[in-house]
């Protein structure tokens, strides 16, 4: 059984999941109600706010019982489809006795090899943790950031979880996409709830979006041969 603690933000949960069962039936043929994974989800809100400093005891404290309490409903292993939990990725495997996904590794493993210039899309705090960056840097990568990207990436998550203006965040972020590809061989989407306007969107260079890699990670683990 998966376990999925979800709910960092609240609107990136059915995206993963409907990007888990996408998957299953792209690259799994699941076809039939009983081809597919049973799942426990988790949405946990946590104490993670845009427009103040992370309160990084409190969130780590949130997650870490989070992911206790599917593991405790006897799932097998677990996904956290949030890159900043991934700061705290040793507490909670720390915490549980089940495998824990992770997600940075995955994405980092997913980059086109002939990529070498890579700009992260992330929220201020993930940045500041510097767990990509960490990850880029030992697979012989180079993160290429920039003030404005972050400004602007940080603009258009206050109008996703606000709820405002749905066009307006869809127009900037194809506009920061051309900004960063004149700098970066690739992109990572380092923040799920970048989803809502990242999916389907064309892009003039390569992204990599996390939550995509972590769900090919759950959903290819629970096919692999027993």
């Amino acid at each position: 059984m998966i376990g999925i603690l979800a709910g960092m933000g609240p609107k990136s949960t059915a995206p993963f999941i409907d990007k888990v069962v996408d998957l299953c039936q792209r690259r799994h043929g699941a076809r039939h109600d009983s081809d597919f994974p049973p799942m426990l989800i988790y949405s946990c809100p946590t104490p993670f706010y845009l427009d103040r400093p992370v309160d990084h005891a409190a969130l780590r404290d949130a997650i870490v019982a989070g992911a206790a309490r599917l593991a405790a409903c006897g799932v097998d292993y677990l996904a956290v489809p949030c890159n900043l939990a991934h700061v705290y990725f040793g507490s909670i495997q720390e915490a549980v006795p089940v495998p824990v996904l992770n997600m940075v590794a995955e994405t980092v493993a997913a980059l086109p090899a002939d990529a070498g210039r890579i700009a992260v899309l992330a929220t201020a705090a993930t940045l500041e943790a510097g767990i990509y960056q960490q990850g880029l840097a030992h697979a012989g990568r180079e993160s290429v950031l920039a003030p404005r990207w972050q400004a602007e990436t940080a603009a258009i998550l206050e109008l996703i979880k606000s709820g405002r203006d749905a066009a307006q965040a869809k127009a900037r972020w194809d506009a920061l996409v051309r900004d960063v590809s004149a700098a970066a061989d690739a992109a990572v989407i380092a923040c799920t709830d970048l989803n809502v306007v990242a999916d389907g969107a064309v892009s003039p260079l390569p992204l990599v979006d996390s939550s995509a890699c972590l769900a090919t990670a759950l959903v290819d683990r629970y096919y692999r041969p027993r």
